[in-house]
């Protein structure tokens, strides 16, 4: 029988590669996401394992927000116990993946200079957030938005489209997903943020009693800066409902 494929094809052979090391490094350290097989890597192609199924949705929100906390724990344990968040983090064949800082001050900026963010004073706001933000203990961003997990027939749950990782404080990916989900289907409500918070946190604390402690502040504060960095997506990429940008920027 012959197994379903598909192959994605890349920019540079660069690309390729660092994406067959991120797929790599998610299979070692952050076992439990499930990712389709790879089958062949070309130059500037890699061909995976075909998922059928469909992107997560609000009521998937408590499994996923489960499973990233096992996942960033389990990343966080294996190999991110020593990662800073000023500094991209270095493979054991000395590349990197990017950092927490430097690459979303460069598009906090340029949201400014979209007019995303209406003054300097919101500019420096939000870049003051960022800073504020970057605290250990460490986990990685993989931007966890619903169409980048696929949910198969069988209830099984796989992950797609590692192919940029950077590192992120605990709590910030999940905080991706819950805003992606409100611009795919509209608000959450409360409850369901906070049960989700919970998941991660009891999943996460279960590698260590430092990594179960996101607040709901600290989430808030997460999804302000999402507010702003996924603004200029708003009518695309099935992102049909807005984010209140005023309402989270601060001193402004």
């Amino acid at each position: 029988m012959t197994v379903p494929q598909f192959t994605k094809h890349y920019a540079t052979p660069e690309r390729a590669a660092g994406a067959v090391r991120h797929y790599r490094w998610i299979n070692e350290h952050a076992k439990p996401l499930r990712q389709p097989a790879l089958y062949a890597i070309g130059p500037d192609s890699l061909t995976f394992e075909r998922i059928e199924g469909h992107s997560v949705r609000p009521e998937d929100l408590p499994r996923m927000a489960e499973l990233l906390g096992h996942a960033h724990g389990a990343a966080w344990a294996s190999d991110l116990q020593s990662a800073s968040l000023g500094s991209p983090h270095r493979f054991q064949d000395g590349t990197t993946f990017d950092d927490y800082l430097g690459p979303r001050q460069i598009a906090l900026r340029r949201r400014h200079e979209q007019g995303y963010l209406p003054s300097k004073v919101a500019l420096y706001a939000m870049l003051g957030l960022l800073e504020e933000t970057a605290q250990g203990p460490f986990a990685f961003y993989k931007d966890s938005n619903p169409r980048n997990f696929i949910i198969t027939s069988t209830g099984d749950i796989v992950t797609v489209d590692t192919d940029d990782l950077s590192l992120a404080p605990m709590g910030y990916d999940l905080a991706k997903l819950i805003a992606t989900l409100h611009l795919t289907y509209g608000p959450l409500k409360a409850q369901a943020v906070n049960a989700a918070l919970l998941a991660y946190n009891a999943a996460a604390g279960s590698y260590g009693a430092r990594l179960g402690a996101t607040d709901r502040e600290r989430l808030d504060d997460f999804l302000a800066l999402h507010a702003v960095l996924t603004a200029p997506y708003i009518g695309r990429n099935g992102y049909r409902y807005s984010w209140p940008l005023r309402s989270h920027l601060r001193g402004t």
